[in-house]
């Protein structure tokens, strides 16, 4: 079998190593892949933003036998609508159901509507109106731009000037661009130990029927040690996530889990893909923080390795809609990943520096915004590679990860040295 992976990223390549293990898949590709994925698959210049090109890509490649939509830009648009109107089999949900991680406004009132546990909020395509519903509220306050935003569309504010300023540069100064025309404005959910809060990423696979849940990771989203500075699309993570008890995946699976597909197929919107669920433990329980209709990045460098079943025989069953026939076996002990990134990133930052790598051990680097140019591996984004490490503990993991970090360098990078220590009490 032949599998084309979509997307440019750190997931995409974590989901392209799982593949290689699968005794089913002969060849790898990936549209448009990165230095990394090259070395695995067949990378394609094709723009996958472009509905079109990738449906001619499609149907002149034949002997591509299964496609996985990984990133949520390509989602939300509806490629995976088109390659399945062309009879290519996929992994990722429709458009009409990705529209639960692209519209923010759409997934709140889903909760709503469904009574799903969730912070209160409000809506707005005003600013004067918003700005009202904020002065009237006070701080600490969330403000979420509607539309997709690279992750980074969500500002949480401590005080009522940031709120007043985070406001402006959504609505106003369009910092998100067109995401920012409809704003979320939610009360800023409080942890039940740990201040800001406890949230855990909790993936499932479904195919519209049945949902299983993988195993949980925790996400290091701030740009700076201590969990200061901006929100990023992800500076690191581990698994499992140390709260996480039996009572707590029974709790998400029957009142938030199972309850969102059911709300999403009475709504005509059946998933069929990987729903991931942003999860905050409060003292009134577990509530959603947001819906991703994907892999997250960078959990999946962390759960993918854990993984003992076929990802094949995953994807395949969800595309098939027999998910309960199969059964998803798990790794004991833990995984970390740390992100090395480029100097100013999430802001700006240059690319084309040589990256060097020494002595890793046996973690395993997972590619981000890598390149070749002139034979070198160069950097080409703000979150460079990963460092994936495994061990029987977080903290055995997190040390190999680190040590390895060590041995790679470029200039400018950096990189947290907090990732994997919050939480430790559980």
């Amino acid at each position: 079998m032949n599998v084309l992976v979509i997307g440019n990223g750190g997931r995409e390549h974590a989901i392209l190593l799982a593949l290689r293990k699968s005794p089913r898949v002969e060849k790898l590709y990936c549209m448009k892949g990165n230095a990394g994925t090259a070395v695995i698959a067949e990378n394609v210049d094709v723009d996958f933003m472009d509905r079109e090109a990738v449906k001619n890509f499609a149907l002149s490649h034949p002997e591509i036998d299964f496609y996985v939509v990984a990133p949520d830009d390509p989602l939300a648009i509806g490629l995976v609508d088109e390659l399945e109107g062309i009879g290519k089999r996929c992994f990722g949900p429709r458009k009409n159901a990705a529209v639960i991680e692209s519209s923010k406004a759409y997934a709140k009132s889903l909760m709503k509507k469904y009574s799903i546990p969730t912070a209160d909020y409000e809506i707005f395509d005003d600013y004067d109106s918003a700005l009202a519903y904020v002065r009237k509220k006070g701080a600490p306050i969330v403000l979420k731009a509607d539309g997709l935003a690279l992750g980074k569309g969500v500002l949480v504010c401590k005080t009522l000037k940031e709120a007043e300023d985070g406001l402006k540069e959504i609505m106003l100064d369009k910092s998100f661009g067109a995401a920012g025309n409809v704003v979320v404005i939610e009360e800023c959910l409080r942890g039940l130990r740990y201040d800001p809060g406890e949230e855990v990423s909790a993936l499932a696979f479904t195919d519209g029927k049945t949902i299983v849940p993988m195993i949980t990771s925790c996400d290091h989203k701030r740009a700076y040690d201590g969990d200061v500075g901006l929100n990023t699309g992800g500076m690191g993570t581990f698994s499992p996530c140390p709260f996480w008890t039996a009572e707590l995946q029974k709790e998400v699976l029957e009142k938030i889990m199972i309850p969102t597909v059911k709300a999403l197929n009475a709504e005509g919107r059946t998933f069929k893909g990987c729903l991931y669920f942003g999860l905050m433990r409060t003292d009134k329980g577990m509530k959603v923080v947001e819906y991703n209709s994907r892999f997250g990045d960078p959990e999946t460098q962390v759960i993918l390795p854990m993984l003992k079943t076929d990802l094949m025989d995953i994807f395949e069953a969800v595309a098939d809609e027999r998910l309960a026939d199969i059964n998803i076996e798990w790794e004991e002990g833990a995984c970390v990943c740390v992100v090395l990134a480029s100097g100013g990133y999430p802001l700006s930052y240059k690319k084309g520096y040589e990256i060097t790598v020494g002595d890793i051990g046996d973690c395993t680097l997972v590619h981000a915004g890598t390149a070749i140019k002139d034979g070198k591996l160069v950097t080409n984004g703000g979150r460079v590679m990963g460092v994936v490490a495994k061990g029987e503990t977080v903290e055995a993991a997190r040390l190999k990860a680190y040590r390895a970090a060590e041995n790679i360098h470029w200039e400018n990078m950096r990189y947290r040295k907090d990732i994997g220590i919050k939480y430790r009490e559980g």
